[in-house]
């Protein structure tokens, strides 16, 4: 049996570069893969902000990049969140990049992320903080509701906070919730946990509340201490209005 030819459009991997192409083709895709390389996961209604295009129009393009195996859902309640189904995909963007002799197009967030809600931290750090506890399997999502509960790694990874799992069980609150955030879209921590998380953050000198008490200022020089707890996460010290 004579195998498929370099020619052939049903040759596996020829069939793979011309539909990465035929993708990367339009705009509004390209630059979607662009945002979920670099800034990470994102909500759909935040990338529709971000791109300044109508959910409904980027719907169809979000399909296209699912069915063409290209980026990935996660469901939390009624949160859908758009991510890379494979983070090899940065590489060929840098490189077209670099071909192209400058960056592709990032747009800048739709509005500052970093914010109180409530008593807990909102924007990009209650996103990722609640990114990495799931991902590290210190919380664990429960069916059907905004409610979190400790994973079996809860007392290893919450032990870096300085926070007492058992402590967090005791209070009459729920002990973690997921929080939708009205800004990325996305959901946050919540809960006695977002509560202690702050509060941690505060005490360690990492963050400071505004004036206003609503936003907050990543103190210089936290940096580190930040990235020992949230590992990949860059936040350039800044206060966020609104």
């Amino acid at each position: 049996m004579t195998s498929l030819g370099w020619t052939s459009a049903e040759q596996p991997v020829v069939a793979t570069v011309t539909g990465l192409a035929r993708e990367l083709a339009d705009p509004i895709r390209l630059t979607v893969l662009q945002l979920l390389a670099h800034e990470g996961p994102h909500g759909m209604t935040q990338l529709a902000d971000v791109l300044g295009v109508t959910p409904a129009r980027l719907g169809n393009h979000l399909a296209k990049l699912r069915q063409a195996g290209l980026v990935t859902t996660e469901q939390s309640g009624r949160h859908v969140t758009y991510r890379l189904a494979d983070p090899a995909i940065t590489v060929v963007l840098d490189a077209l990049a670099d071909y192209a002799g400058g960056a592709l197009p990032l747009p800048s967030p739709a509005a500052p992320p970093e914010r109180l809600c409530y008593d807990h931290a909102a924007g990009r750090l209650g996103v990722a903080v609640l990114d990495h506890l799931l991902a590290a399997d210190a919380l664990r999502r429960r069916d059907d509701t905004d409610e979190l509960e400790l994973g079996p790694r809860a007392a290893e990874v919450l032990g870096r906070w300085r926070i007492d799992p058992a402590a967090l069980s005791a209070s009459r609150r729920k002990t973690a919730t997921s929080c939708l955030d009205r800004t990325l879209r996305r959901p946050h921590l919540g809960g006695a946990l977002g509560h202690a998380i702050l509060t941690g953050l505060r005490a360690e000198g990492i963050v400071d509340v505004d004036a206003d008490g609503r936003t907050l200022t990543l103190r210089p020089g936290a940096g580190r201490r930040l990235a020992e707890l949230l590992p990949g996460l860059d936040l350039t010290p800044r206060a966020a209005a609104g």
